[in-house]
C-alpha cells in the first residue's frame, strides 16, 4: 500500500474509532472556590511552552499530510490557527521527505499562516538531514519528533527495529536551529522515558497519552491479523502528567495531548503541570464535518470554557494552576500510587 493511501486510511479510521466518552480526565476534579476574588475579564490565556510565548494554551497538534486529499484539511486547520493565534504542528513529514510530490499538503500550512507558529514533524527514525529538510520545508519555528512504537508494531507495513532512537533524537536536538519537542502519539510516557529525553538535551515533551485517537485501533482496522489485546496499551494523558514530577519539570516544558474534550479538560491538564495542551482528534472531527466559521466558533467556545474554569478557581493566569488543589480518584489514583505518586499531595495543595 502506498503512503498516500495509508494517510487517508488513518483519517478515515481515526474518525470511525473516535473515543469521545469518559476517560482519565473524569478521575480529576477540583476543590470548589466560592471566593475566587477575580473577574472573568481578568483571566489571561497566554502561556510559555519551550521558548514560545503563546497567546493560547491550545495547540493544533499533528494530524495529517502526505496525500493530496489531506491538503484541504491542513488548509482549514491553518486558517483556524491563523485566525485564533494558535500554534500548529503538521503530521509526519516523512512521506514528503521520501516523495516530494506530496510536500504541498504540508506547505499549505505556512502558505495560509505565513506569520504564525508552525512546527514541523518527523519520526525518531529520521536522520539529521531529514529533520533539517522538514524544518526548511515549512520555514518551521519548531520541530516535533514523534514516538509511535506500538503503532508501528501493529501497522502491517510498520517498522520493527527501534534501536538508536535516543541517539538520533540527541543528534537532531544538537543540529537543528529550532526548539525540538518529542511527542508520543497516544500511548503515554513514563518518567523513565522523560528522564532519558531530558538527559539527551530535550527541553520540551508532549506526553501524548491514551484517551484520544487510538492508533492501536486504527492500525488493527487496517490489518488482516489485528491484535486487539494491545488497544489499551500505555498510560493515559493524566497518568503521564502524574509521571512528570518535579525533576522533569525542572528540566523540560510539558505538553498534554490525548483525550482533551473541552476547556475544562484543558484546565485540568494545566493544573496537572502542562504548559500547553494539544488537540487533534476532537478538532479533526469538527473540521471534517463543519464549515470554517463553525470551526472558529468551536475554538472560541473552548477559550470561553477555559476562562470560566479559571474564574471559578480564582486563576488570573494559567501558571497559577500549579498551586490549585486537585482530587485524583478511581483507576488513575490507584495506578499513580503503584508508581509512587502520593495523590493526597495534589488534594492538599495551597
Amino acid at each position: 500500500m502506498d503512503r498516500s493511501q495509508r494517510k487517508l486510511d488513518h483519517i478515515r479510521h481515526a474518525l470511525a474509532t473516535a473515543e469521545t466518552g469518559t476517560n482519565s480526565f473524569d478521575d480529576v476534579s477540583f476543590v470548589p472556590n466560592s471566593l475566587p476574588n477575580i473577574g472573568y475579564e481578568q483571566t489571561r490565556l497566554d502561556t510559555e511552552f519551550a521558548s514560545f510565548r503563546l497567546p493560547s494554551p491550545l495547540i493544533i497538534n499533528a494530524m495529517t499530510g502526505g496525500a493530496e486529499a489531506t491538503t484541504q484539511i491542513n488548509q482549514k486547520l491553518a486558517i483556524i490557527a491563523r485566525e485564533r493565534q494558535l500554534a500548529m504542528a503538521v503530521g509526519s513529514q516523512m512521506a514528503a521527505l521520501r516523495d516530494p510530490s506530496v510536500a504541498a499538503s504540508y506547505q499549505i500550512v505556512r502558505k495560509e499562516n505565513p506569520h504564525g507558529i508552525v512546527w514541523a514533524n518527523v519520526g525518531a527514525e529520521a536522520t539529521v538531514e531529514q529533520a533539517q529538510a522538514a524544518v526548511e520545508m515549512l520555514a518551521a519555528d519548531g520541530l516535533q519528533i514523534h514516538l509511535n512504537v506500538m503503532q508501528e508494531l501493529l501497522m502491517p507495513e510498520g517498522d520493527r527495529d527501534f534501536s538508536g532512537y535516543l541517539e538520533r533524537i540527541q543528534r537532531i536536538q544538537e543540529s537543528v536551529d529550532v526548539p525540538v519537542i518529542v511527542k508520543e502519539v497516544g500511548f503515554g510516557m513514563a518518567k523513565e522515558t522523560m528522564l532519558k529525553l531530558t538527559a539527551a538535551g530535550i527541553k520540551s515533551i508532549d506526553v501524548g497519552g491514551r484517551g484520544g485517537t487510538n492508533f492501536a485501533k486504527v492500525e488493527n482496522k487496517r490489518s488482516a491479523h489485528p491484535l486487539s489485546m494491545f488497544e489499551d496499551w500505555g498510560f493515559t494523558t493524566v497518568e503521564s502528567l502524574l509521571e512528570a514530577d518535579r525533576d522533569i519539570h525542572a528540566q523540560a516544558s510539558v505538553m498534554a495531548t490525548g483525550g482533551v474534550r473541552h476547556g475544562l479538560d484543558v484546565i485540568k491538564a494545566v493544573c496537572l503541570g502542562a504548559s500547553a495542551v494539544g488537540v487533534a482528534g476532537a478538532l479533526l472531527r469538527v473540521v471534517h464535518a463543519h464549515p470554517i466559521e463553525e470551526c472558529l466558533a468551536e475554538v472560541d467556545g473552548w477559550h470561553h470554557q477555559i476562562r470560566v474554569a479559571m474564574t471559578a478557581l480564582g486563576l488570573v493566569q494559567l501558571a497559577d494552576g500549579v498551586n490549585t488543589p486537585l482530587l485524583i480518584t478511581g483507576k488513575t489514583a490507584e495506578r499513580a500510587r503503584l508508581r509512587g505518586r502520593a495523590v493526597e499531595e495534589w488534594a492538599e495543595r495551597r
